[in-house]
């Protein structure tokens, strides 16, 4: 019973890892780049997506291994490896937090550095048990069947892992997912304290503004204006995105509350995104702008290498600036589109994907 009972629970874990990390393999590659950076080893980053298919599948097909009961004595050793691996590097990034997030469920759980260290010492103990048990393992079905499930079963999650990349995740874990609204109803406030120091005997009181004596002048007096302080822990934030022009001016609540549709692309690195899109772009821009359709460029890029672009894009496209890791948040193309409409994500779309206005139109433009 024990023996059985490992065996599923450890192959449960992985097909769900397994696939919550292949409907986004792009974000799987970045926490791969994020370690990748840490150890100093930059010259396996443009090795980050194909590392990222290859785990997702490798998890994905364990898991499926474990619960069809095929082939365990020989993979048990590949489970054995893989777990003391995911252990030991993830006590190291709990002792010394090189990355902030181990990304061993994508984006669908999150757990800290010291959760997954724990987690993993608890999967420990059922991998244990099914290795050293490997050998008593029977299965119903012929080792040609299973050769050719273990054999289809790999192929299909590339291709499934693939598909994911070549265009948008099957599933959205993240914030920026199609139907959430971007701009909280209650926002809370800000609090601003002050603190005053008293002339006489050097004492210092610190106020919640407005709540202090303001309007009694024998107290003012008394008490001088020292310093204040902003506490926002309790303000709700529907996102991290900041947009800022050329100069610095922070533009997000024009274009993110806007009551109209809006229209952005997302292109986090501008020099490295599809330039056969560049087109395509202007073109939606002119259309967009036909109909009052605001339509935006929003980019990680410095303002100096997109002036040196300005030529393939539309001369009234505007263009603002934020930081890269929210834009691959946003979406997962580069660049990608996204549709929204008095704050809410209506669709999002893959470079690969590109529609023309008039299919947006038609499908999402209302009123």
């Amino acid at each position: 019973m024990l023996r059985n009972l490992s065996r599923l629970i450890l192959g449960l874990v992985f097909v769900f890892s397994g696939f919550v990390k292949g409907v986004d393999p792009m974000g799987t590659a970045y926490r791969i780049e994020d370690y990748l950076i840490a150890y100093g080893m930059d010259w396996g980053l443009p090795f980050g997506l194909y590392a990222s298919i290859a785990l997702c599948t490798l998890e994905f097909l364990l898991g499926t291994i474990l619960i069809l009961n095929i082939r365990i004595r020989e993979f048990s050793w590949i489970l054995f490896i893989l777990m003391i691996f995911f252990t030991l590097i993830t006590f190291y990034v709990a002792l010394y937090e090189p990355v902030p997030d181990c990304g061993c469920f994508g984006d669908a759980i999150k757990l800290s550095n010291w959760g997954t260290f724990l987690k993993n010492l608890f999967l420990m103990a059922f991998t244990v048990v099914v290795f050293l048990e490997r050998k008593n393992f029977r299965s119903a079905i012929g080792p040609m069947a299973q050769n050719a499930f273990i054999l289809l079963f790999a192929v299909g999650f590339t291709g499934f892992s693939m598909q994911n990349y070549f265009h948008l995740p099957a599933i959205d874990f993240r914030d920026w997912k199609v139907g959430n609204d971007m701009v909280p109803d209650d926002r809370g406030e800000a609090k601003i304290y002050l603190t005053f120091r008293n002339l006489e005997n050097g004492e210092t009181r610190e106020y919640l503004s407005p709540d202090y004596p303001w309007n009694d002048s024998l107290w003012m007096a008394k008490w001088e204006f020292v310093d204040q302080r902003t506490d926002d822990s309790e303000v709700v934030r529907g996102h991290e995105l900041v947009l800022e022009t050329a100069d610095g001016e922070d533009v997000t609540a024009n274009y993110i509350e806007n009551p109209d549709y809006q229209l952005l692309v997302v292109a986090y690195d501008l020099k490295g995104s599809s330039r056969k899109t560049f087109p395509h772009i202007s073109r939606l821009y002119e259309d967009a702008d036909h109909v009052g359709v605001s339509l935006i460029l929003v980019t990680s890029t410095l303002p100096s290498d997109v002036d040196a672009m300005r030529d393939q894009f539309h001369p009234h496209l505007e263009i603002f600036y934020a930081d890269d890791i929210v834009l691959k948040t946003m979406i997962r193309s580069n660049p990608g589109i996204i549709l929204m409409k008095d704050g809410v994500v209506l669709a999002k779309w893959h470079y690969n994907d590109f529609p023309v206005f008039v299919d947006i139109r038609n499908r999402y433009l209302k009123d």
